[in-house]
Order: C-alpha cells, then sequence, then structure tokens
C-alpha cells in the first residue's frame, strides 16, 4: 500500500484543453477509500452540474500505473481491440453529446449528475481502427489551432492577474499598507438570485453558475431563459454588478466575475449580486477574490453541504480586504477595460474556429471526413 499513485482533483481537468493540467502524487493508501480510480488513457467525464455542462471531459496522461480522482468523475476506458482512446474522447467532447447529457441529468438543482446509463447508452460508429486513428489525427491538429487561440487569452488573464499585483500589492501581505476593511464596505447592496426554474426558451436570459468562469469572466454561451413577468428587477443584473457563485463544488464555489452589459439579465439563486458603493471599482473587487490569495481565502471558510459547498451573502460582505483609494481602483479598472477589448476580440475568433470545430466533429462521426 506503498505504491505512489497520480491523485487529480476535479480543479486539475481543463474543459478547455480536455486534459489534466497536473498530478499530484499520492501513497495508495491514502486515497484507495473515497476517490474514482482510473487508468492511462481512459477518458474521464466530470458528470455533476455545471462542470459537465462546461466540458470537464479529458484524455487521461498520467506518469503512475493509477491514478485516482474526485468521485464526480464518470471512467470511460475503451476496449483496445474495437476502440481508439482519442477517438473516444472526441466523441463524447461533441457539443451534441453534451447537451443530450444535459437533458439526461438527474437530481435536484445545483447537485444534477449525468447518470452512467446515458454513457453506456450512448451509441458510437465503429468504422476500423486505422479509420479512428486518422479521424482523431484530424481532429487533435484542428484542436490545437484552437488550442493556440486560447493559449492567448490564458496569457491575457494572466496579464490582469499581474497588474493586479503591481498596482496593489499582494493581499496576503499587504506591502502597500492600505487599510483592512471589508467587502461590505465597498457595496451599496447584496442580493440573492431568482429561484424561477430555468429553461432553454423565454423571454429573459438567466446567468446561472456556469455562467462564470474559474478565471472571473462572464461566458454567456449555453444561456437558459424565464419569463419577462418572472424577472423582478431584484433579480437582475446591470453594468457593473459583481457576481459571486456561493453555492459549487469545493473546488469552484466562489467564482467571481463583473457583469459588463448592456443588456440587463436575470441571476440565479446560486448567485449573490454585489452593487458598489458610488466612487468603488467593481473590478478590483473581483481582481481581489479572483487573486491565488483570494483564492485560497474563500476555499479555506466555504462549508460542506452534501457534497457542496457554501458561502452565504453575509459571509461574502464580511471578507477582509485592502482598501487602495478609489481613483487608483478607478485607474485599475481602465486598465482592465483595455485589456478585455483585446481579449473579446481573440474570444470572438476563437468561438468562430469553435464552430468550426463542431462541423468537422459532426463530420468526422457522420462519416463524411
Amino acid at each position: 500500500m506503498s505504491e505512489s499513485v497520480s491523485f487529480v482533483p476535479m480543479a486539475n481537468v481543463s474543459e478547455l484543453l480536455g486534459a489534466i493540467t497536473s498530478e499530484e502524487d499520492r501513497k495508495i493508501s491514502d486515497v484507495i477509500k473515497g476517490f474514482t480510480t482510473f487508468q492511462d488513457r481512459d477518458v474521464l467525464v466530470a458528470k455533476i452540474t455545471p462542470c459537465f455542462e462546461n466540458g470537464k471531459i479529458a484524455h487521461a496522461r498520467i506518469g503512475r500505473r493509477l491514478g485516482f480522482g474526485s468521485t464526480e468523475f464518470h471512467v470511460v476506458r475503451p476496449k483496445a481491440s474495437r476502440l481508439n482512446d482519442r477517438y473516444l474522447y472526441h466523441f463524447l467532447r461533441q457539443p451534441v453529446v453534451r447537451e443530450d447529457g444535459e437533458r439526461r441529468m438527474t437530481g435536484s438543482a445545483g447537485q444534477k449528475r449525468v447518470p452512467k446509463a446515458f454513457l453506456e447508452a450512448l451509441e458510437i460508429p465503429l468504422p476500423p481502427l486505422a479509420e479512428q486513428r486518422r479521424i482523431a489525427a484530424i481532429l487533435d491538429k484542428a484542436d490545437a489551432l484552437r488550442a493556440k487561440r486560447r493559449e492567448a487569452i490564458t496569457k491575457l488573464d494572466q496579464l490582469l492577474q499581474s497588474v493586479f499585483l503591481e498596482m496593489f500589492g499582494d493581499p496576503e501581505t499587504n506591502p502597500k499598507r492600505w487599510p483592512i476593511g471589508v467587502i461590505g464596505d465597498l457595496l451599496e447592496s447584496v442580493k440573492y438570485g431568482s429561484s424561477e426554474k430555468a429553461a432553454l426558451e423565454g423571454d429573459v436570459p438567466i446567468l446561472r453558475m456556469n455562467n462564470l468562469t474559474y478565471a472571473g469572466e462572464i461566458d454567456l454561451t449555453h444561456l437558459k431563459y424565464i419569463s419577462e413577468e418572472k424577472a423582478e428587477e431584484k433579480h437582475q443584473v446591470r453594468s457593473g454588478d459583481i457576481l459571486f457563485n456561493r453555492t459549487n463544488s469545493k473546488e469552484l464555489v466562489g467564482k467571481t466575475a463583473v457583469y459588463a452589459g448592456p443588456t440587463p439579465m436575470a441571476y440565479a439563486g446560486y448567485l449573490v449580486r454585489g452593487r458598489t458603493r458610488r466612487g468603488q471599482s467593481p473590478e478590483y473587487i473581483s481582481g481581489f477574490l479572483n487573486s491565488s490569495y483570494g483564492k485560497t481565502t474563500l476555499q479555506g471558510m466555504c462549508k460542506s453541504i452534501v457534497g457542496m459547498a457554501n458561502i452565504n451573502a453575509r459571509e461574502f460582505a464580511a471578507i477582509a480586504i485592502p482598501l487602495p483609494p478609489s481613483d487608483l481602483q478607478k485607474t485599475f479598472q481602465s486598465q482592465v477595460s483595455c485589456i478585455r477589448s483585446r481579449r473579446d476580440m481573440l474570444k470572438r475568433q476563437s468561438d468562430l474556429f469553435g464552430h468550426l470545430f463542431a462541423s468537422l466533429q459532426h463530420r468526422a462521426f457522420a462519416g463524411t471526413l
């Protein structure tokens, strides 16, 4: 029981790359109970919402004989004599498969999961292995082009973090000796979102927890809607509002982003809306919570309830935060705006690549590639 194995938390699986970003060395005796086991070249499918909808499906390449990870993974292992692992990986990553899986989820809101039976019942085209490898190689090359665009976006996200640290210093050590307050000092209101049931069609788009990214952005893909009469003003966001994900898995709880508008939208009950006082910058609060120190703070304070972690609105408002001058916060907000403009352009290009890739996937598994 002293064998070293690879350990992969949910946060170490990238929905963008479709891969494990890093693995930890653990003793098998420490993880043999309470975790999911897998092997090199298995495909990991996150089963819980919103990870599944966000595309946390990865081809596992690990350096140890065995891997262990979250119990929220389904492990799909192909029969090597009939099914190529990369071919299987690309098949499961198709938008149509993920959309069908979302419709088949079971469980209560916030804890819905894709059942094992859904994956077992999927029908997959099975051309000869040589043809599977050819298709997988074409999709791999096309996906690599998409990855370059995503890498450029990631570098801009890193630039945002660097600008924050340069202007305000590391919040953990507060080298610029700003006075310390709490987030509530910078806000005029903190409100929970709507508990109305959302649908694929409706009048008003509603932002849910999967529309907030771990990097601190608003992702408007996979929107759902509610009727106009149920979209009360108190449950709407406007440009400059902060959205805080109060309930999620432990790795993802506390995701924070600033809504840039311009269209008013509703926001769901697993989110908290923070509206800043005049002269205070929402981007500064978001930058703080998305810093390494901010994320560590959130991880340390969340409470686990039946597999989900929670930080309520009162606790959110009570988080200690340095209080730099308003003019410096506004300078930071201006720089964020410039970086985001460049990021949005790259994101549009990336979305176009994504649509082209989805078309290529469809042709590949329809037998016309």
